[in-house]
Parts: structure tokens; sequence; C-alpha cells
């Protein structure tokens, strides 16, 4: 093929698959990837004298281009992995309560800052304030846009210095508990960044009452805990308790504050996993300011939330930078709706969370050999049900994992990793983990009534 024989826009922009992402992008941005691959080819040619590719090729490359551009963008994904909370894959999926407040407060008007009792201006932090005492046993409460935010906004509120260009008060935290979570987050780097005064007692293993007693000075703002969320230390190790802590700084009158990490309102022992602290018991171990997220363990919308002492709360309420930090109308709605089934009878089952750690390996695998009867006999020697294990993930009880059963995908011409791509690739697209020389879709993530999506992918994919 010559130059000449380059196929013209219109060609393109009629094949079916190519004009439904002008639904997503518009017209124009379709036709500028036609365009860009047009220019490639064209460009290509002339510089290095080789022939025009056939129309098939140049049509894969514009599928291929409109493919990453929509993955640039936020898609629908099917969670094989078997990590119930996964980070990466958007943490808590919603209840339908959830997104049924979200749909009905977002699509229309509300009294988000609006008191329907005076008809005067009211506060959005009200919102969830009844819902959040019942469900932790806390004076009150304040809901800002995630954990690090709360974190912020506490050191800010009660360690910074009143002297522009003065080092901020001092926190006190165990060495033990400097901790750096995803994406590179490390608890020192904030305290420093709010402008507080880091001071570390203890050592790596072992911290006693006494060595916060001995660095408290009159420059002692906070007496700060921080969860371990994604390792542990054991061995020969000594910790201080929260409740010894709480009576200390009681004593001296300095508020202590816990960052939680995954705010857990339940016990989670009922679903195999360890016993973690819950809000409330925090809350009644004295611990004045407790900050934990609201899209992990909760099982609801990215927020940072903090409860505590009517006292703290206020002061925070009144710190200018809760502006910057503050959260949405289809958040709080989310919030309030997921906070309401907490206070219902075993309400919480409904959160696909709770849902899903209740299944048992027995359900699962029924579940996988029904489905690999309906996908029927031409997928034998691919596609095989085996035992697994899955994770609660969400930085909660990283060690911890729960008897699972996944779907074992195989495909003789390509590697495990490679297969994996490619179920990554198309709608509905599949999130699996490799182990061996298979690629595992496990189904404690893979909600029952998105199995036919499911089926659809495998069967594209192995065809």
């Amino acid at each position: 093929m010559s130059l000449r024989d380059l196929p013209a826009m219109h060609r393109f922009l009629g094949e079916p698959d190519v004009a439904g992402y002008a639904a997503l992008f518009g017209t124009t941005a379709v036709k500028t990837a036609v365009d860009d691959v047009l220019r490639d080819v064209r460009s290509h040619a002339v510089r290095d004298s080789v022939a025009i590719p056939a129309y098939d090729v140049m049509l894969a490359r514009v599928r291929a281009r409109l493919a990453r551009e929509e993955n640039d963008g936020l898609v629908d994904v099917l969670n094989g992995t078997g990590i119930v909370l996964h980070t990466n894959l958007g943490r808590a999926p919603l209840a339908p309560e959830a997104l049924a407040a979200m749909h009905e407060i977002a699509g229309g008007y509300s009294n988000l800052e609006f008191d329907l009792a005076t008809g005067t201006r009211g506060s959005r932090y009200a919102r969830v304030n009844a819902l959040l005492r019942a469900t932790t046993g806390a004076e009150d409460a304040l809901v800002v846009n995630n954990c690090a935010a709360a974190i912020l906004l506490i050191l800010d509120t009660f360690a910074r210095s009143s002297v522009p260009g003065r080092a901020g008060r001092e926190v006190i935290v165990s060495r033990n508990q400097l901790v750096e979570i995803g994406g590179g987050f490390r608890l020192p780097d904030v305290l420093r960044r709010s402008g507080a005064t880091l001071v570390e007692v203890g050592t790596t293993n072992k911290v006693y009452l006494r060595d916060f007693e001995r660095a408290l000075s009159s420059e002692t703002a906070l007496l700060m805990r921080s969860h371990t969320s994604n390792y542990s230390i054991e061995g020969f190790v000594s910790d201080v308790a929260p409740a010894e802590l709480a009576a200390l700084g009681k004593r001296v009158g300095v508020p202590t504050v816990e960052d939680l990490g995954s705010g857990v309102l339940v016990d989670l022992a009922p679903y195999g996993l360890p016993h973690e602290r819950t809000v409330g018991e925090v809350v009644a171990d004295g611990i004045d300011l407790v900050a934990f997220s609201g899209d992990k363990l909760l099982g609801g919308p990215q927020s940072g939330i903090i409860v505590g002492t009517a006292s703290a709360i206020a002061r925070m309420r009144a710190n200018p930078l809760l502006r910057a930090l503050r959260v949405d109308k289809a958040t709080l709605a989310a919030l309030g709706a997921t906070l309401r089934l907490y206070v219902q009878p075993n309400g919480h089952e409904r959160i696909p969370f709770y849902a899903m750690m209740r299944a048992t390996r027995e359900d699962l695998r029924a579940r996988v050999h029904a489905f690999i009867e309906r996908l029927g006999y031409d997928y034998d020697e691919r596609v095989a049900g085996v035992e697994t294990l899955a994770y609660a993930g969400g930085g909660a009880a990283p060690t911890a994992t729960v008897p699972s059963y996944a779907l074992a995908l195989r495909d003789g011409r390509t590697n495990p990793n490679a297969f994996a791509a490619r179920l990554r690739a198309r709608a509905p697209r599949v999130v699996a983990r490799v182990e061996g020389d298979a690629a595992l879709v496990d189904f404690r993530t893979i909600p029952p009534e998105r199995e036919t999506d499911l089926a659809r992918a495998i069967v594209a994919t192995l065809s």
C-alpha cells in the first residue's frame, strides 16, 4: 500500500466498536485518536520507507489507543484478587442503602447547610453526628475527607505554634508506631508538615509508660497512638495499654489521640478474623480523640472520621483549616445510610464487606463448580476450582487470612501473567491474581449477580 491508499477517517468511524467510544469521549476525541494513528503510520512510512500496514492492523491500533484512554478514566472492574478491601480497587463497595441515599441527595437539593426548623443557615457537620455518637459512644464527632486529613486537622488544632516561624508544640509518639502506609504516607512527615514537633519515646520493640512520663514538658500538646495496621512486631516486646496512656493524659492535662486507621464498629471474630479493637472500645479506654477511615472496615464512602470529647471536637470545628477538608453532600448521604445499618439489628450484614466475609469456603466451592458447569465442557482443561486464601485487606489484620475458593484459569498459549493482562484488557475487566501457572479469580470478591459478566469475560479471553 502507498500513502494514497491510507483509509479515510470515516471508514474507522464506521466501525461499531470505534463509534461506541464517542459516547464516552465525544466524537472529536475519537477522531483525534484515529488521526493520531494515521499520522504515526504516515510518518513511519515516509521516514523508514516501509509499506503502509493493512487496514486491520491500523484498526487494532485505533482500538488499543481508545482502550488506553478509557482505562485512564474510572471504569468498573471485577475484583478476583480475594482482597475484600482492596485499596487500589476502591476499597469498600457500598451497601445498596448507601447508593440509594447518594442518588436521592446528590440528584437534587438537600438541607446540607440549612436548618429546616429555623429557616436559617445550618451545619453540614451535624448531619451524621447523632449516628456516630450512637455507634461509638463518643460525646461528639466530625467528618473530613480522609483519615490523613483527620490527623492533620488534629495536629494543626492542638500542636501548631501560635507564633509565626516558631516550632510547633510537642507530640509524643512511641517509636514502634511511627508508621508508613500506602503511597509513602509517613506519620513523622505528617507531624512535621503540620508544624508539630515530634518527640519519639521507647525503642522499636519496647516502650513503657515511664517513657511517656519522662518526655512530658510544658510544650507537650498531645500523647499519640497509631495503629500498626500493615505490620506486626512479635517476640521480646512491650507496649503501653491505651487505657494507661489515657489515664496519664488526664492526670497531667494533656489530650490523647489515637490514629486507628481502619475503624471497625463490630467484632470481627465471627468472620474468621482476629479481634480488632473497635472504635467503641477505644472511646471506652478514655482516649480523647479517635481518628479512623470511613471506607475500610466501616464499609462506607471515603472519609476521615474523628470522634471524642465534646471540648476537643469543638476546638477542631473552630479551626479555619476545616473548610479545606470538608466532605460533600453525596459523601454525607452515603456515610449516614451506612451508619444507620449499624444501629439496626444485624443491619451491618447488608454491607458488602461483611456479606463477603460471611461466606464459607463450602459456599464458594459450590458457586465455583456451578459456574464451571455453566461454562460448558469446551473449557474443561483450562478452568478448574482450587482452594485458596483470601484477605480482609484495607490495612486490617495484615497477616490474617480466611479460607476461600477460586477459579483457576490456565491457557497453554500464554503465561499466566500475560493471560491476567488479557483479562484486564477488555470490558468487563477482571483483575485476577497469579499463583504458580494459573490466574486465580477468587469468588469471595465476585458478587453472585456479576457471574454472568465474569463468564462473558472468561469466554472472550479463552476464545
